[in-house]
Order: C-alpha cells, then structure tokens, then sequence
C-alpha cells in the first residue's frame, strides 16, 4: 500500500473516530434517560412494600423490615420477565441509535474527507512535470486578456473549474478596462472642447482685441464662460476619482430629508427665476446619512429637472416614507425620456443627445455622482419619466 492510500486511511481513521465519538455521545445521553425511566418503574412497581412499612411507625420512618421487604420487591421487579422484556427493547434501541447516529455523522463528514483527498493530491502533483499544468501555463501565455471574447481554455475536464474562474476574473477585469478607457476617453474629449475655445478666443484677443473693444469684451467673457464650465468638469471628474479611490468620506448622521428637501427648493427658487418650485414633504422625514452628499444629490436632481424643462414650468420637489423607507424626489414638467435612454442616465457621460445635451452645457457626470452618493447610503434610484410628459426621480435610502 503507498504512503499516499496509508495517509488517505489515516484521515479517514481521525474523521471515523470523531464520527464515533458523536455518536457514543448521543448514545450515552439516551442510555441514562433508560436508566432514569428505569429506576421510576421500578420504585412504583415495590412503592406498595414501602408504603406498608409506615404502618404502626409513631415517629414516622419505616422500620428495617419494611426497608429490607422493599428492597425485596425491587428485586423482584427487576427480575420478572415483563422488566427483563424492557431492558432489551431498550438495548436495541440504544444500539440502533448509535449505528444510525454513527453513519449519520459520517456522511456529514463525508465533505471534509473529499476535502482532505483533493488537498492530498494536490501536494502530491508535481507542478514542473505534470502535463495539465504545463497545458494551463501555455494557455495562459497565449491568452489576449484585452482581446475580445478572447477565453482561457485548456480542454481538460479537470481544469473546467479553474478555467471556469480564471474567465470570469479576466471578464470583469475586461469590463473595468474598457470602462476605464471610455471614462479617460470622454474626459479628454468633454476638456478638449474648452480648452480649443479658449485658445481660439485667445487668438482672436491677440489679433483683434488690443484694438476692438468689442472683441475684447467677447472674448474675455467666452473664456469665462468656457473656463469656470472646465473648472466644474474637473471638480466632478475630481469627486469620482476620489469616491473610486475611497477618499471622499461620508459622515453618517441623523437627517431630516424632509427640512433638507426645504432648503433645496429655498434655495433653487433663489437661483432660478424662469421655473417655480414647489415643496411637499411629510415632516419630519428621518434618515441616516451624509446630510452634505444628500442635498448635494439632490441639486444635481434639480438642476437636471430645470435644465430639461420649458421656462414657466413647475419642478416639485418632495420628501417622504415611502414603503416605510426615508426617500425625496424631484419632479418636472419637461422633455422627458424614453425607457431606453432612462436605464443610461446614471452611466458616466452618457448622453442620449449629444446636441441637445450640448445645447443645455451637461457634461454627463451630475447623475453619475448622484447616484455614487446614493450608493454609498444603501439606497436605490427609482425613474418613471415620459417623453414630452416629464420626469420624476426618487431616491429612497
């Protein structure tokens, strides 16, 4: 027999005496329950002789011939035919209970003998010589993880399962790569655009503005324009840079959504005369959370509600429980969206329009930030929005 069979007997040996020892265990407790009901059956059988002793008895303790006549009867019990009758039942059921527990307790330990084999076998394999291990070493240097569909595959059925993993390690790694490289992809272009206005605006001043005030004055106020909106580019593209890097921290406290969502529309009504904005909030609306990054989600909110809504229109805004959860909302009377462009909206500078969000200066990132504060809180985005109807966005906590 080889070393290796002798240490897969020996782990067997160790799991079986544990298996064992479980079972004898179990079988002990049940034979001192026997043993209980066994002492009840006989003191109530040889009760009647005890009894009888306390007959006569003025300070009331039997005498030592009624003790002895009872010990005589519980003799008796013991040795009739009916106790001899139960002393077996019980015997069987004690060993049947022990052989059921026994191979109960070994197929519960069954994993850990699969366990202790794979791992046997595995120190057993030589890594430098065993064929499936060099077979997985080619496949590895041959795989392109950046290419598409590009898989690790080796043909060998043993190796299924590692394959298995490895593909789906290099598919997530594949996906953030590629989110990776469209994230510093759209930042680029959305900084280009700025930045080639004001150069060209700086051109202009060079050749034109010493002279024109008109030019002067254009030019001086595009490249305001032009470098306070990359200014803002930047601070968001700085935001999810360091939320991804787990440096933006969220102080969790207690919040009432209800007085925040107060301040929100104060504050809107202040900044934009060409909407009105209404209010509608249980109070109070407790919460947990980051009472800064909140109201900041939800001026993202609003700022995309005026931003897609005709001058004149209605943005109300709105605190709640909602299915016994703390939640706010904002709600206007704009373009709207169709279900395709809403299940997009919360991507990194995604833009169902590309002209009509140039048109209305977004960059693509308020409600990807929104939504990296929502997800920080455990909370989730509800949307219904219809085309030329309007749009409704609950964040629920």
């Amino acid at each position: 027999m080889s070393d290796k069979t002798g240490r897969t007997r020996d782990k067997r040996i160790r799991t079986g005496s544990i298996a064992l020892r479980i079972a004898l265990g179990s079988a002990f407790f049940l034979l001192l329950a026997f043993f209980v009901i066994d002492v009840a059956v006989i003191l109530i059988e040889a009760w009647p002789e005890l009894k009888a002793g306390f007959g006569g008895r003025t300070n009331g303790l039997p005498g030592p011939e009624a003790v002895q006549n009872w010990f005589t009867a519980c003799r008796d019990v013991f040795l009739t035919r009916r106790f001899d009758l139960l002393l077996k039942v019980e015997g069987v059921v004690i060993l049947v209970k022990l052989v059921m527990d026994l191979l109960r307790v070994r197929a519960q330990l069954k994993p850990l003998d699969e366990i202790a084999q794979a791992a046997m076998d595995l120190s057993n394999i030589d890594v430098a010589t065993d064929e499936r291990f060099a077979r997985l070493e080619n496949a590895i240097d041959e795989l392109s993880p950046a290419e598409e569909g590009a898989v690790l595959s080796t043909g060998d059925a043993e190796l299924e399962g590692l394959e298995g993993a490895v593909n789906k390690m290099i598919g997530r790694m594949r996906d953030a790569y590629k989110q990776q490289a469209r994230f510093v992809s759209d930042a680029s272009h959305e900084l280009r655009t700025p930045i080639a206005v004001i150069k060209g605006y700086a051109d202009m001043l060079d050749r034109w503005g010493k002279e024109d005030p008109k030019v002067l004055e254009e030019s001086i106020a595009a490249i305001k324009t032009e470098s306070e909106g990359m200014q803002h580019l930047v601070e968001q593209l700085l935001f999810l840079a360091r939320g991804d890097s787990g440096r933006t921290p969220v102080e969790m406290a207690d919040v009432d959504l209800s007085l925040l969502m107060h301040e929100v529309c104060e504050e809107s009504a202040m900044i934009d005369e060409k909407h009105s904005y209404t209010l509608s909030a249980d109070s109070p609306v407790p919460a947990r959370g980051d009472a800064s990054l909140l109201k900041q989600t939800a001026r993202i909110l609003v700022q995309n509600a005026s931003k897609y809504s005709p001058d004149g229109s209605s943005v109300r805004i709105g605190a709640l429980v909602k299915d016994g959860r703390p939640a706010f909302y904002v709600q206007d009377e704009g373009i709207g969206m169709d279900s395709e462009t809403s299940s997009h909206i919360f991507e990194r500078f995604y833009r169902a329009d590309d002209s009509r969000s140039k048109a209305t200066g977004g960059s693509g990132l308020g409600l990807a930030i929104a939504k990296w504060i929502v997800d920080r809180h455990g909370g989730r985005f509800e949307v219904v929005s219809r085309k030329d109807i309007g749009t409704r966005i609950t964040v629920i906590l």
